[in-house]
Parts: C-alpha cells; structure tokens; sequence
C-alpha cells in the first residue's frame, strides 16, 4: 500500500520550486509538484489493492470487462437491428410494432452498461486520493500548462489500460459498436429511401382511408361517424360537419388519419377560396361548387383542428393555438404551425351524394423530414 503525504503550503521557508526540466523527476513528482504550486495539500493517495495484479483486482477488472462487452453486444443488437430489421410501416399488429422498442431498449442498456463500467472502475480500481486545496485564482502560465499535460499523463498511467489487456480488449470491444450506434442515425437515412411503395403505391404513410385503391377502384364516399352518406343540403350555409371515408372501419382509429373537415362557404368567400384553390397546383379543382374540404388533422402535433370561425373563415387548433385560413388553401397565419392543411378533391356522385375524387394530395398530419 503506498500513501503519499505532504505539509499544506506552496513551499516551505527556503524550499524552491522544482526544475521541471530535470529529467530525472518522475511524473507523479510533476504533478505533486503542481499541486504544491496550486496551494493543494495532498493528504491521501493509496492503492486500493494490497499490489499490483492481486485477485481481487483481477476479479474487478473482469467484473468491469464484462460491463464493457455487455455493452458492445447491445450496441451490435442495435446496428444489427437498425440495418436489417424489416422496419417498414405496417398496419395492424406486426413485428415492425416492435423496430422501435428493440432500438432504444438495446441502446439504453448498451449506454447503462457503460456507465457502470466507468462507476465501477473509478470507484473499485483507481486509487484512493484526498486532496485540500486554497480557492485562488492566477493566470496560467508555461509550466502550469506542462503540469496540467502531464497530471493528465499520470491519471492515464494510474488507469493502468497499458498492463490490463483484457480491459484495454473489452474497452474496444465495447465502445465500436456504441460509436457506431451513435454514427448509423445519421448516416442510415441517406443511404436508402426510408418508405418504399406497396404495390407500385404510396407506401402507407401517405394514404388515407379516401385512397380509391384498396376500394376496388371506387371513389369513396364522404360519411358521418355512423357511415350514413353526406348530401350538399346535408350542410347549411356557413356550416361544416366532420366526415369520414365511407369504407368499414372507416371512422375508427384504424384510419384515424382521415378524418375530415367538409365546409360550406358563403358565396363571395366561395369565390375567392376557389381562385386561390385553381391558382395552386395541387390544390387545382379540389372544390366541388362552394364546399371545400380539409384535413382535420393538424400539421403541427396532429391535433384536431376542429374550432371554425364562420366570420373570419379561420380554422383553430385548440392545443396550441395555431390558425389556418380556409379561403387561401388552410394557409396557416397563426400559431406554431408552418405547413398548410391538405385539402381534399371532392365532388358529387351520380346519387348526389360526396365523395372525394382521389386521396389527398398532400400527406396529412405533422410535418416530418421523410415528407416528399
């Protein structure tokens, strides 16, 4: 066991400074050097082991190797899983349920395990040390700078990496793959297109429960909660009623993404919502007379933007205040949103009932980087 004491003071009476440029002072001797300089009394440095290379010392630093691989295999189980986990969105319950699960509970774990590596070898292996030191402050100068290089020399030596292997093994071992982990996020989306098409369609994430497609063919009609149909006298003038596509389960939470906003405009609005509708490109013929249609879904967190004002033609979210203006394409004027509703092409069939002529144009809900 080795303790090292020394008096409190900076020097004694008559005691210089060491020549930090003699080479046979040690590095430990250049760092108590430096701590004498900074008025620091070092009052206990010992070994937490009897020597060097004892069993429990031994039995430490497997302890804490075993963290580190731990470790490494919970970042590989994340690589492996973000590389090769068949993560595209699915509907229903299926194993891409569980994509996101695996990757933060496998990263989690791999950060936990090495901070308790870290814990564990500080606390059980490095030496014991208990220093008082002055509070003052002075510029740094030359050697101070030369002492502060070599106390970081001397604490990588007390680490003792060098006559560890195993530690030095399980250290690379471990810490590859969490750097890796920690690169692949940002990297791993422009390798590949993060949504491929289902059946030469949009993938999933793009369509809503109004896509005609998995209707057979058929335009999808516009309904109540109650898949009742909608009729144009349905709605009075000034007035809007939320619909839904008229397919099974259409007003559930398996096409919660659909839910829409039909509204009835005044005259003179109708006009100039109509004019800025044919002005923009996607929107351009989405009107049917002096109805429009909108996403529910708002594009900031998704809430449902349901609060009409009749007056002023704006459409309020009512978690976070955000406004649209129903009469420049749901353009958003207030609050934290910053892309427009999509809008629903709409029109009328041979029964008189609404329907809508194709899904929306645009993907609904909250903007997200993977958005065309």
């Amino acid at each position: 066991m080795t303790v090292v004491k020394e008096p409190h003071g900076a020097h004694g009476a008559g005691e210089e400074p060491l020549d930090l440029s003699d080479p046979r002072l040690s590095r430990f001797e250049i760092v108590r050097e430096g701590a004498r300089r900074d008025d620091i009394e070092i009052v206990t440095y010992e070994s937490q082991f009897p020597g060097p290379n004892t069993r429990a010392e031994k039995r430490i630093e497997r302890s804490i190797a075993l963290m580190f691989l731990v470790a490494g295999l919970l970042g590989l189980v994340f690589l492996i899983a973000y590389i090769f986990w068949p993560w595209e969105y699915e509907l229903g319950h299926t194993t891409s349920d569980y994509y996101t699960p695996v990757l933060g509970i496998s990263l989690g774990l791999a950060l936990l395990a090495i901070g308790f590596a870290i814990l564990t070898w500080a606390k059980k292996l490095l030496p014991h040390e208990v220093s008082i030191q002055d509070r003052h402050e002075a510029m740094s100068t030359d050697e101070d700078r030369q002492i502060t290089g070599q106390t970081m020399l001397f604490t990588a030596d007390e680490l003792a990496i060098q006559r560890r292997p195993l530690l030095k093994g399980a250290v690379a071992l471990g810490l590859t793959p969490i750097a890796l982990a920690a690169v692949a996020p940002l990297i791993g989306g422009l390798i590949r297109s993060p949504h491929k098409p289902d059946r030469g369609q949009d993938p999933p994430m793009f369509r809503t429960g109004f896509d005609p497609v998995p209707n057979q063919g058929k335009l999808v009609r516009l309904t109540r909660e109650d898949g009742t149909p909608i009729r144009p006298e349905d709605v009075s003038v000034g007035g809007q009623i939320t619909v839904f596509p008229g397919i099974p389960h259409g007003a559930t939470n398996e096409y919660a993404d659909s839910p829409t906003l039909l509204i009835h405009l005044r005259a003179g609005d109708a006009s100039v919502a109509r004019a800025a509708t044919d002005g923009d490109a996607k929107n351009k013929g989405a009107m049917w007379g002096n109805y429009v249609a909108y996403s529910k879904i708002c594009t900031h967190a998704g809430c449902p933007a349901s609060l009409y004002e009749q007056q002023t033609n704006r459409l309020l979210c009512p978690c976070h205040q955000s406004q649209f203006l129903i009469t420049e394409n749901a353009r958003p004027i207030f609050g934290p949103a910053s892309r427009r509703l999509p809008q629903l092409p709409i029109t009328v069939d041979e029964e008189g009932f609404f329907v809508a002529t194709s899904d929306y144009r645009e993907a609904v809900g909250p903007d997200f980087w993977e958005r065309p």
